[in-house]
This record gives structure tokens, C-alpha cells and sequence, in this order.
């Protein structure tokens, strides 16, 4: 795939104490392969669905051992100017611009009510090579208890513009680059354990949402929400055995009506 327009979600990794545990679980559950791990770059094993790379995973850095969690990155032309517009806006560079190789240059920050991701400016490696393919990344939610920093925040920093969706039961907000929905904002609720952060949540494109369950939680991973069907597909949120969220999405089975989504002045 080509360079990405900037704010478009680009590529996700995430760091686990036990790869090899990690590889076995998502290889299970979403049928990956996995490259050879590169040493030069803290042993980083890219992650493929049909032989097109959709994601990576590696051991922690020293210092970071812990909770795992998938980063998303949303691509920019230059990370460093990226960097220094997440400062105006109010957020906090946790890792300035960092060129990998000949890959691109990888920078990773948090928005004000504490949500990290990562901005990725592409190089050799341009980011996901398969979007919305089994295996593949489909769609992320940045998931906040403090929504009126994020709403500000990210168009601040990627000029995207904004939409609502009018439900009641969820206070729901979607970011555009141009014509394309990139990106979810969802306001996380009192029913989510406090001890939870504020994250990104990465989805991930099933066959069969409800194999994808089954699997995840024979292997030792927990059912937070769902399956449940919408007008976006079958879904389901889950956490792998080593604590990182993800979600599943089955793009193919759509049920009930679009919800009305109104432009944000």
C-alpha cells in the first residue's frame, strides 16, 4: 500500500513479556505468520496475514516491562513536525522522533487524557500491507474518560474534521482525513473497570467473529464485550492472556440500520 494521507491509521505493534506465547495466541486466533525477528532492532518479529504484513510484536524494552497493549500509528510526512504540533496541542512526546533504519522514522506521544499512540513516517516500510482482509486491521477507537480533550486534541494535530453519531446510549465521535472516516472516538463509561486506561482500540478483520471468540478464549483470553452484530459487522472485544485489548470484526455481517451522524461545526 502507498504512504498513507496524514492521520491515517498506518501500522500497529504492541510489546509482550513472552512473544513466543503471543505468536502462538494471534497465530491461533487470527491465523498469522511471523517473520524472523530482527536483533538490530529489539528482536521487532513482523506479523503477516497471507503472507502481507498487517502488524508486530516484540519483547519490552528495558524499564517498560508490564502491561501489554497495541499501539496504533497514524502516518505523517515529518514526525518531527508532527511532534512539535502534539506539544501545542497539549499532549506529551514520550519518544521524540527516532529514525528505524532504512524502515522510516517512529515517534510515539499521548494526548491529554492520557491516550498513547504512535506516528509513523514511512520509509521502506510504508506501514499495513492488507486493510479490512482477514487477519488484517479494519478500524480503531481511541477509547477516553475525558472525551472533550480528545475531541480538541487530534484535529488540532491531524486537521481532521468531525462527526457525531446521535444515540443516546453512546457519546460516539468519528474523524475524517478528506472524504474517509478514519479514525473512532468513544467515551469510555462508569461500567469499564477504573483500573483501566484510557487506550486505542485496535480492530482486527475475522472470517467468523464467533470463532474468533471460541479460539481466543479456549487459548486463555477474556470476553469483555460481545459478539455482537451492528451495522459495521460482527463484533467482540477481547484481551489476549497477556492483558492487551483488541477487537475482532467480521466486516461481512452487517444487521440493523446506520445510525444518523451529523457534522461537528
Amino acid at each position: 500500500m502507498a504512504v498513507q494521507p496524514e492521520g491515517t491509521p498506518c501500522w500497529a505493534d504492541a510489546m509482550f513479556g513472552d512473544v513466543e506465547a503471543a505468536k502462538s495466541f494471534y497465530g491461533d486466533v487470527l491465523g498469522w505468520t511471523f517473520g524472523e525477528s530482527s536483533s538490530e532492532h529489539g528482536n521487532y518479529t513482523q506479523c503477516y496475514a497471507n503472507g502481507k504484513a498487517v502488524a508486530a510484536v516484540v519483547p519490552p524494552m528495558s524499564g517498560q516491562e508490564g502491561h501489554s497493549q497495541w499501539c496504533l500509528y497514524l502516518a505523517s510526512p515529518d514526525a518531527a513536525a508532527t511532534a512539535s504540533r502534539i506539544r501545542e496541542a497539549g499532549g506529551e512526546v514520550l519518544m521524540e522522533p527516532m529514525r528505524v533504519g532504512d524502515f522510516g522514522t517512529m515517534c510515539l506521544a499521548r494526548d491529554p487524557g492520557g491516550v498513547v499512540f504512535g506516528i509513523w513516517q514511512g520509509g521502506t516500510h510504508e506501514g499495513f500491507e492488507a486493510v479490512a482482509e482477514p487477519g488484517a486491521y479494519c478500524w480503531a477507537e481511541v477509547f477516553t474518560r475525558e472525551p472533550g480533550k480528545s475531541d480538541a486534541f487530534f484535529p488540532a494535530v491531524f486537521s481532521y474534521t468531525a462527526k457525531q453519531m446521535e444515540d443516546d446510549g453512546v457519546d460516539f465521535r468519528l474523524f475524517d482525513v478528506g472524504d474517509d472516516t478514519v479514525l473512532g472516538r468513544m467515551a469510555m463509561t462508569d461500567d469499564i473497570p477504573p483500573e483501566v486506561p484510557p487506550y486505542i482500540n485496535v480492530y482486527f478483520t475475522v472470517a467468523d467473529c464467533d470463532e474468533a471468540v471460541a479460539r481466543a478464549t479456549e487459548l486463555g483470553g477474556t470476553l469483555w464485550f460481545g459478539p455482537m452484530s451492528s451495522p459495521f459487522g460482527r463484533f467482540a472485544t477481547l484481551s489476549d492472556p497477556q492483558g492487551a485489548n483488541f477487537s475482532v470484526l467480521d466486516i461481512t455481517r452487517t444487521e440493523g440500520e446506520m445510525p444518523k451522524i451529523t457534522d461537528v461545526p
